[in-house]
């Protein structure tokens, strides 16, 4: 069976903690893993092969979190780039066509937490079961409140007998006393090819346009990963697999079980999962608390201190802070909405931003300038590039630079330094066995990472 992980949440309703280029499943707020890292070891012992869909920029995340697990290399792991998000039907559609038709596909998302390993190995073996009788598997668990912001899935047995997107509160409530209907938990089963042909039934607008798109399908050699063209991609209809296939085919069976599922879309959804102090409030070294109760702080470095105050979601980052009563965590993407039209780069980095070249964090920035600390890992380089309203300075703190400006190439030692002018071609690569680290000042009418024309990749 393999395992095929989806990666396409952006967590915008986890801001300021997850940001599109590093959204929320990557974030290690669970002894210091993400939840994407207890998706692979929740599914290592299950699987044979995993197959990791994602946004081709956070391909070089996803692999480095997969490293720092040092699992064993078996079972085997690839990567499907896509260059824009279309939902989970044709995701999953991609992946599939490059299968065999009796492949079993055991479909997880990369966001969920599930604390019942024991429980979730025995479902995931009944719904094998299923899945080589021919039948469409999906997975739900017991609603332990009338949450709105869930799917439900009525059932008799196995049977599924209807869906419900996010109901009211009362239509929720109504679902949480009559006690057969189950959280949609986003889990599924089947073989590939049956998935495929129900595609086909259902939706063969998205079913041929992946079809068509999964052609362009650019593979490299030696590589672990497959990237979609973004002209087909951009071609293929928008749809979840709930709405394209799974709400009208006949093959659909449920499975129910108690396994500690989680879907952590919302601050309000971590409050029940972080360790608490005898108040309610989450408990960090880094916080004084005087007379206040239920409060959810997560402070990345900063001493919080909260007096005579209930019920607050307060969030401190190292380039944002979020503070919010409890209840409103709905409202936080109407905050990157308001971000993004102002042009900021808040909605999409943290002040450390991974490339595949390794890792920049801005130290500080103002007007006309802005300061990065620089690491190159070994044997890496950045593109050929210029910048059109921007000049650099490099001072290398550890490692040897291979600087090239213009038609010239030169080694730059610690404690030297060097300068790229406007408009000026450059490159920066270490080619030693150590890693690279600078600190690099920007000068310029514009600082934005939008001033780049590349001549080459890295």
């Amino acid at each position: 069976m393999i395992n095929l992980i989806l990666c396409g949440g952006s967590g915008t309703r986890l801001w300021p903690i997850s940001r599109e280029h590093a959204p929320k499943q990557f974030v290690p707020l669970f002894d210091d893993e993400s939840l994407f890292q207890k998706t692979v070891k929740r599914n290592q012992p299950l699987c044979d092969q995993f197959l990791i869909v994602l946004n081709e920029a956070l391909y070089f995340l996803a692999r480095d979190q997969i490293q720092a697990l040092s699992l064993d290399p078996s079972p085997k792991r690839h990567f499907l780039l896509e260059p824009c998000s279309r939902n989970t039907a044709p995701a999953i559609a991609l992946a599939c066509l490059g299968l065999e038709p009796n492949q079993l596909v055991l479909v997880t998302p990369s966001d969920h937490l599930i604390t019942n390993q024991v429980a979730y190995e025995v479902a995931v073996n009944s719904a094998k079961t299923l899945a080589k009788q021919n039948q469409l598997v999906t997975f739900g668990t017991q609603p332990t409140y009338p949450e709105t912001a869930f799917g439900y899935i009525e059932t008799n047995g196995a049977d599924v007998l209807s869906f419900t997107e996010k109901p009211n509160s009362t239509t929720a409530e109504r679902y949480l006393e009559q006690g057969h209907y189950v959280w949609n938990s986003g889990l599924f089963c089947f073989k590939a090819g049956v998935f495929l042909e129900e595609l086909k039934q259902h939706a063969p607008d998205i079913y041929h346009a992946c079809v068509s798109a999964h052609k362009t399908i650019q593979k490299t050699a030696n590589s672990d990963y497959q990237r979609v063209t973004t002209e087909a991609m951009q071609a293929i209809p928008t749809n979840s697999i709930d709405y394209a296939v799974m709400e009208k085919s006949p093959l659909i069976k449920v499975i129910s079980a108690e396994m500690g599922w989680r879907d952590l879309g919302s601050f309000e959804g971590l409050c029940d999962i972080l360790p608490q102090d005898k108040r309610g409030n989450t408990s960090q070294d880094n916080m004084v608390l005087l007379n206040a109760h239920n409060n959810l702080i997560l402070s990345e470095q900063r001493m919080v201190s909260l007096v005579d105050v209930d019920n607050l979601m307060v969030i401190d980052t190292a380039d944002a802070l979020l503070i919010a009563p409890k209840g409103s965590g709905q409202n936080i993407k109407q905050v990157v909405d308001i971000l993004k039209q102002r042009g900021s780069d808040l909605p999409y980095h943290h002040r450390t931003v991974h490339r595949p070249w390794g890792t920049y964090t801005i130290l500080e920035s103002g007007k006309r300038y802005k300061i990065k600390r620089i690491e190159v890992q070994p044997g890496k380089s950045l593109s050929l590039q210029t910048h059109q309203y921007r000049s650099e300075h490099w001072i290398v703190i550890s490692g040897t630079a291979t600087v090239t400006i213009g038609t010239q190439t030169n080694a730059v030692l610690p404690n030297e330094s060097t300068y790229i002018p406007i408009g000026e071609k450059h490159r920066l690569a270490n080619f030693e066995a150590e890693p690279l680290i600078l600190i690099e000042a920007q000068v310029g009418d514009i600082i934005s990472e939008t001033d780049i024309e590349r001549f080459s990749e890295y």
